[in-house]
């Protein structure tokens, strides 16, 4: 029902209603006059009725149901799916108050379900959402661009992985022209809302309690738009309140994210990768920040003794070689900060973010390729990413020190 709308089809009303009691019509009446549509499409009768009319006359743009009447509300969402054209945007009434209805209905594929007795302002937010879906711009590419999600994880802290996300996020968006969402699972700690000088609000903290209420429609109303194809959802918990999660609602964000989004940066903390190693799985690319030194304590260090390793040194330690070194420019960092924008914004031209763009050229290409390899192997998902991808896509390495399942 919620299939792609196409316009032209000058047969289809604007609106119609099926509402089962004189107090549901009344209350759709005067909105639906507000908004410029006809009275007249308000019809008595629920969700039935609407099935036998739809069954023999063209759907309308958006539709209203009552289910009220209704014993079996799933059978009948579904007998309604099979009359109504592509396109219809579907709100459904009734009195039953259980979340796991909603789910179910949502997933049939209506838009909303509102809760009886309805508000005037309920009834003008639901229809305004639902003109907005289908007033949204249609683009159509001739071909579908594979989802990229990338998971970057610091070493340690400090070594800026939350800077290289924010950058990568916004270079997909900005200079590649693709839809992005920047999942910042540092709960507590989180700089992402900061670097992109946007206030973080409640979703990801609201997604973590209450993982059913993680759909479509919650992540469009949670995710906070930095710019016009980027987005991010974040969050700033207080610390004296531990977030207790077991990993479902940071999966099912990916999940709804992989279907709204062109693009997924996940900023990725390595305490969600140490308790839920699981969510690595689904990122196609991988990019592991680290500084060219030795996380270790010194005890009776001189004072004037060099405490860094150079890059070779720092290479024969790990025993392979940096893919991308950003060089240290505090003067741009700090303008950057200043402005509230991602270091690749705020370095346009500079030398210090050209380490970046070739980053992010990367891993397009390591998902473009990946999705080519799917497509000729005949799966629906690519196994292994490009060859030379080493830390940056191949994960042989990263999964093997994940726990290994008891048989």
């Amino acid at each position: 029902m919620n299939a792609p709308w196409k316009a032209g089809s000058s047969t289809r009303e604007a609106f119609v209603a099926y509402a089962c009691d004189e107090t549901t019509a009344e209350a759709i009446r005067p909105i639906a006059v507000e908004l410029g549509w006809s009275d007249d499409k308000i019809n008595k009768g629920g969700l039935r009725n609407a099935v036998q009319s739809l069954s023999v006359s063209a759907s309308p743009h958006i539709l209203f149901v009552d289910l009220s009447e209704s014993g079996d509300p799933l059978n009948d969402i579904n007998a309604l799916a099979e009359v109504c054209e592509p396109g219809t945007v579907v709100i459904a009434a009734g009195q039953v108050n259980d979340v796991r209805l909603y789910r179910d209905l949502l997933a049939s594929g209506i838009q909303d379900y509102l809760l009886k007795p309805l508000s005037p302002d309920m009834l003008r937010e639901a229809f305004a959402h639902a003109q907005a879906i289908l007033s949204a711009p249609k683009v159509d590419t001739g071909t579908e661009r594979p989802h990229i999600s990338t998971a970057v994880i610091g070493t340690r802290g400090g070594v800026g992985a939350s800077t290289l996300a924010t950058s990568l996020a916004w270079l997909f968006s900005e200079r590649d022209q693709r839809n992005t969402a920047l999942l910042d699972l540092d709960v507590h700690f989180g700089t992402g809302a900061l670097a992109l000088d946007v206030e973080p609000g409640r979703g990801l903290t609201d997604a973590i309690e209450n993982p059913s209420r993680i759909d479509g429609l919650f992540i469009e109303r949670a995710m906070v738009k930095a710019t016009e194809r980027l987005s991010i959802l974040s969050a700033e918990a207080p610390i004296h309140q531990p977030v207790i999660s077991d990993g479902s609602a940071f999966f099912q964000l990916q999940e709804e994210m992989r279907g709204a989004f062109e693009c997924t940066v996940i900023d990725m903390p390595r305490s969600i990768l140490v308790q839920h190693p699981h969510l690595i799985n689904d990122a196609q690319v991988a990019v592991i920040v680290t500084e060219i030194t030795l996380a270790v304590v010194g005890n009776r260090v001189p004072a004037s003794g060099a405490l860094e390793i150079n890059r070779k040194d720092f290479e024969g330690s790990i025993e392979r070689k940096i893919d991308y070194c950003v060089p240290f420019d505090q003067k741009l960092a700090a303008n950057a900060a200043k402005l509230g924008k991602p270091l690749a914004e705020a370095g346009k031209g500079s030398k210090t973010i050209q380490p970046l763009l070739q980053l992010a050229e990367r891993i397009l290409g390591a998902a473009e390729e990946q999705a080519e390899a799917a497509v000729e192997s005949g799966k629906a998902k690519a196994k292994g990413a490009s060859k030379g991808m080493s830390l940056l896509g191949k994960f042989g390495d990263l999964k093997a020190m994940m726990p290994k399942k008891a048989k």
